[in-house]
């Protein structure tokens, strides 16, 4: 067989111009124009070759026609199909000019590899037929070939020749060495479409009508009878019974997609009638994607109850596993301080070769300051340092007011030197918004990273939804207790490999286990700061018991010391809950001695005596043959200080305002400027002053309604202590203003408390019971006088408070009338109560008496506010 000029015509599809190719247009040999192609026909047996027009489609439609003695043969195989979708989907290969797509292919060889090749080698030269066209179909790996024969075969004989010579002589090509070329005769008429639809193994086999006649469903040994030469079937689904969708369908599940492609391209259009039926039925065939079935799926989504439960132990030991350990590492990083710059070798050196230059002036002004506090408390420095030392498991409380400088001493004295510290503040996780903000900054607070925060909002919309449309909870989210349970634990674990990061080079032989080391070497032990204790401890009072638990544990097993700072007096009530049967070692700061706080100010102004320079020294710097030595020195600024004019007035100054570190600090400040102390001290009591007034004083300021306390107690007490410094608890209980207020949900001992927390006064214990108020802080003492002093503020509060006790007593009144009335209404009146009549005559007497002195006093007050703007 002798085969010319034979190349592959691409089908134009309609709508698309004729200069461009169809999906799958691919053609081999030398290609002519398109608007005017022939092709050449070689007859199979060697005749001689007439030149006639290809038409690809006869119709104009996609369809392909086939003329009197004139069939079409598909043969499969010939393309590699995984490659062809990568190729097809790309614009280009369907947009581009014939003439491109023939460079493409013209540099390949005619050889064995080649499908025209394949094609000619397939066909016998003993088999009478003439190849009048070969229409390539890339999609599918294939092509149709459409022949002529002679009257006296039959196309089915041609094709059963064709088989028995591929079986006898396969023809297997490069990409598929396995399975060889296969063809089957066209029964049908093949569509030969250029959409993005790509062979799959299921064929959807839809009943078309021939005619005007309904048609026929065929049944499923109808389908086998059909489909079943061309391959392998796996299954045969009918439409569902209860279906309603037009046309009637079957789906035919091939075992090899190259057996759908044969079917499909075989028997598209093929029209079916049964005998005996007079209905016609048109098959329309088209691939499908076969529904994989999901058991495992199925189960999963049909059994919520169990599987969501599942789910969540993964993800959490998912998160124990890979994140715990990374959090942990961060933890150790953060009490040891490994990546804080300032803890580096290199930082410490340089700073002590340029402190000379640099002279850190603040620096040296601050530790003066810190110096005198020092000497001030060296024995609680020394008994908290002790207590550090030794192996008792219990808390250590430093309780004082605010400003008294608790963290100072701690953290820059007691604590100054030694590894492994853990600051932890209580107070930007109390204040923080909402839980995420309370895990956020807890978290910061212990170096506990990554913390995903967001992931536990997105956790509680998951389980609303979860629980909406299954009814069950899945709990992916967790509450803010387990989170701060996570997070204090975790932290726990770290300090402990922290406490025995030094185990080996202390106890080599490692004849000491974990517990019996740590007990044996309580200097080795992290420490742990809490500072800010109870910080408005009604708000987030989980908080803090969930701190003390974790403090208690950590304590108990002798993981680390644990060191309380706070201003609450209520703090025993909190910490015994979690170790009830041991005694804290309690430490009570006080307000500095005058001594002291003049030395402390004294010290504080050494910062602006180095920064003027000295006489005969224009830098400001100490001449070599300077007649005082380096020690004489340094004390010679405070001593200068103190001989100054405008510091004569300090020591009166000091005693207005007392020991409290802060306002020493701010007078300081205030000194520093070139303000007198005089006027200095009388600025801050003013100031504290009109705080007090704004905090406690006015009852229509913010927050007012949340008070446990009412503003003439809050009154009754800077009254009282502006004329003596100290009050008795028991006495100031038992007056009217606490025992008997008017203001709802106000007790006197829970007034007291409150108060206290809020710093107006401070109560000193005795044996563990309440014994004596004094004011919050030594500068208070002296508003208290200056608020005395204003006759307006006087007389506005005077007024209120005997308006309180014109009304408690108006209430006792009414109370005795009212008994008296029962009395007096009884059927007969015995004898027995007239003791009890005598009783309430004589209280209602009393409180009578007492109303009018209280108006006669509230008359002159009233004269007061009228005569004063």
């Amino acid at each position: 067989m002798v085969v010319g000029r034979l190349p592959f015509r691409p089908l134009g599809h309609p709508g698309l111009p004729r200069t461009y190719a169809a999906a799958g247009a691919v053609r081999w040999g030398r290609m002519r124009r398109w608007e005017s192609t022939a092709t050449t026909t070689t007859s199979a047996s060697g005749a001689t070759p007439k030149k006639e027009t290809a038409i690809v489609d006869d119709d104009k439609s996609g369809h392909i026609s086939a003329g009197e003695n004139e069939s079409i043969l598909f043969f499969d195989n010939l393309y590699p199909l995984k490659l062809m979708p990568l190729l097809l989907w790309r614009p280009w290969f369907t947009r581009r000019d014939l003439s491109d797509v023939q460079k493409r292919f013209e540099s390949y060889s005619k050889g064995l590899l080649d499908p025209v090749t394949m094609v000619k080698n397939a066909i016998p030269e003993n088999l009478p037929i003439t190849i009048t066209k070969i229409i390539p179909r890339i999609k599918d790996g294939g092509a149709f070939v459409k022949f002529t024969y002679p009257n006296d075969v039959s196309a089915s004989e041609i094709e059963g020749k064709l088989a028995t010579a591929l079986e006898e002589k396969p023809i297997k090509p490069w990409f598929n060495p396995f399975l060889g070329i296969k063809t089957g005769l066209v029964r049908g008429r093949p569509w030969l479409e250029d959409l993005y639809r790509f062979p799959k193994s299921r064929i959807r086999v839809e009943y078309v009508a021939a005619n005007d006649n309904t048609p026929a469903e065929l049944s499923q040994e109808t389908l086998y009878s059909i489909f079943r030469r061309y391959g392998k079937i796996a299954d045969i689904t009918p439409q569902p019974p209860d279906s309603k969708v037009l046309p009637k369908y079957a789906h035919v599940d091939f075992v090899l997609v190259r057996d759908a492609i044969m079917a499909t391209n075989c028997m598209h259009g093929y029209v079916l009638q049964e005998s005996g039926s007079k209905l016609a039925t048109k098959l329309r065939l088209s691939y499908e994607q076969r529904i994989k079935p999901h058991h495992i799926w199925d189960w999963i989504t049909s059994h919520p109850r169990i599987v969501i439960p599942i789910l969540a132990a993964f993800l959490a030991a998912f998160t124990v596993v890979v994140f715990d350990p990374i959090r942990e590492f961060f933890v150790k990083a953060h009490v040891q301080h490994v990546f804080e710059f300032t803890d580096s070798r290199l930082y410490k050196w340089f700073k002590r070769q340029t402190n000379d230059i640099l002279a850190f002036r603040k620096r040296k002004g601050d530790q003066a300051g810190l110096n005198a506090l020092v000497h001030h408390r060296k024995d609680l420095i020394e008994s908290v340092q002790n207590v550090l030392l030794e192996s008792t498991a219990t808390f250590v409380v430093i309780h004082g007011p605010r400003g008294s400088g608790k963290r100072e001493l701690v953290v820059d004295q007691v604590l100054e030197g030694r590894k492994n510290v853990l600051v932890l503040d209580c107070k930007p996780v109390v204040e923080a918004r909402g839980e995420a903000g309370t895990i956020k900054k807890l978290a910061s607070q212990v170096g506990y990273r990554p913390i995903f925060s967001w992931a536990n909002n997105l956790s509680s919309m998951v389980d609303l939804a979860i629980q909406s449309t299954t009814g069950v909870k899945a709990s992916f989210s967790e509450n803010l207790e387990s989170q701060l349970v996570k997070i204090l634990q975790t932290t726990a674990s770290a300090l402990k490999d922290v406490s025995l990061a030094e185990k080996e080079k202390i106890d080599p032989n490692e004849t000491l286990s974990e517990d019996a080391f740590l007990e044996a070497h309580p200097e080795q032990r992290a420490v742990i700061v809490v500072n800010n204790f109870l910080h408005k401890g009604d708000e987030k009072a989980l908080i803090y018991e969930k701190i003390a638990d974790w403090a208690a544990a950590l304590v108990q097993s002798n993981v680390a010391h644990v060191v309380f700072l706070t201003n609450d007096t209520s703090y025993s009530k909190s910490l015994s809950k979690s170790l009830p049967d041991r005694v804290f070692h309690q430490v009570t700061l006080g307000d500095l001695s005058p001594e002291a706080a003049k030395l402390f100010v004294v010290s504080q102004l050494e910062l602006e005596d180095h920064s003027k320079p000295k006489k005969g020294d224009k830098n400001g710097k100490h001449d070599k043959n300077d007649k005082h030595d380096e020690h004489e020195g340094e004390d010679t600024p405070a001593k200068e200080i103190q001989k100054r004019e405008d510091l004569r007035e300090l020591d009166e100054c000091i005693q207005s305002l007392g020991g409290r570190l802060t306002d020493l600090q701010v007078l300081a400040r205030r000194l520093r400027v070139g303000q007198s102390p005089k006027k200095a001290v009388s600025e801050i009591v003013e100031q504290s002053s009109a705080e007090i007034l704004r905090m406690f004083l006015l009852a229509k300021n913010a927050g007012a309604a949340d008070r446990k306390w009412s503003t003439q107690q809050a009154w009754y007490l800077v009254r009282e202590l502006a004329k003596k410094e100290t009050l008795k608890y028991n006495e100031v209980v038992l007056t009217d203003t606490f025992a008997s207020s008017t203001t709802p949900g106000v007790d006197g001992e829970s007034a007291l408390e409150a108060l206290s927390n809020a710093e107006l006064i401070t109560v000193k214990s005795v044996h563990g019971r309440p014994q004596s108020i004094r004011a919050g802080k030594p500068v208070y003492q002296t508003a208290f006088a200056r608020l005395l002093k204003d006759p307006v503020v006087t007389a506005k509060m005077d007024l209120a408070l005997l308006k309180e006790l014109a009304s408690v007593e108006a209430k006792s009144i009414e109370k005795a009338e009212t008994e008296l009335n029962i009395l007096a209404n009884l059927p007969t009146k015995p004898y027995q109560t007239n003791e009890r009549i005598n009783y309430l005559l004589a209280k209602l007497e009393g409180s009578q008496k007492k109303i009018v002195a209280y108006e006669k006093e509230m008359g002159g007050l009233k004269k007061v506010l009228s005569q004063h703007a």
